[in-house]
């Protein structure tokens, strides 16, 4: 998941956010600076209507108190002294960079109700040709963070072959309109662009059998 500096609660302007339970912009509470596991500026906080997470990448005034970490290195999978370390439990979330906001959201629900995730990496294809991430190895579970962007993004491709190759299960968490590809057409699918409540409830069943 991200990485996060424990900061207190933020004395600046009011951040909007987009909550994907409410469909509406709100203003986040306890709104916190954050930086994602890539190094990414972005704010964290909670809806004041419905109480779920809400998740706004970018940098704000209250980031340039706080140096930007490096992004944090995955080991070689081939190597068992620097492979990331992952329970088998985790949960891999695929998406694309794009959809990052609802897949941030989407994993702070699925860590709240006690499931460990794992969030996509985008790589390019140099990289996919020399072998396969370790956590793709690592988790057996894949949540398929579903839209156009995800559809046409060859590394999320790349990573969902990988896990219906491998057997393992997948499930879509639908966030915009899209008919998922062939080969994860029959897995079950969540529309959290409808009903996220409904939505998340259904995924944790699905997750759990």
């Amino acid at each position: 998941m991200s990485d996060y500096h424990d900061l207190d609660e933020l004395d600046h302007e009011p951040i909007e956010g987009f909550c994907m339970r409410c469909r509406l912009s709100v203003e986040i509470e306890e709104a916190t600076p954050v930086w994602t596991r890539k190094g990414q500026a972005a704010t964290r906080g909670f809806c004041p209507n419905c109480g779920g997470t809400v998740f706004r990448m970018g940098k704000t005034n209250a980031h340039d108190e706080e140096k930007r970490p490096s992004a944090v290195q995955i080991g070689d999978a081939n190597d068992k002294r620097t492979r990331a370390k992952l329970s088998r439990d985790t949960v891999y979330v695929n998406y694309s960079a794009l959809d990052e906001e609802q897949a941030q959201q989407i994993a702070a629900d699925l860590e709240k109700s006690g499931i460990p995730v794992w969030l996509h990496e985008a790589t390019d294809e140099t990289t996919w040709a020399s072998g396969v991430h370790p956590s793709l190895k690592a988790c057996s579970r894949m949540v398929v963070v579903l839209s156009p962007n995800a559809v046409s993004d060859a590394t999320a491709s790349k990573a969902w072959e990988f896990f219906k190759g491998n057997r393992k299960p997948v499930v879509i968490a639908q966030v915009q309109a899209s008919e998922p590809p062939d080969m994860i057409r029959r897995s079950p699918r969540f529309d959290f662009e409808r009903d996220y409540k409904t939505a998340l409830r259904d995924m944790l069943n699905a997750l759990s059998l």
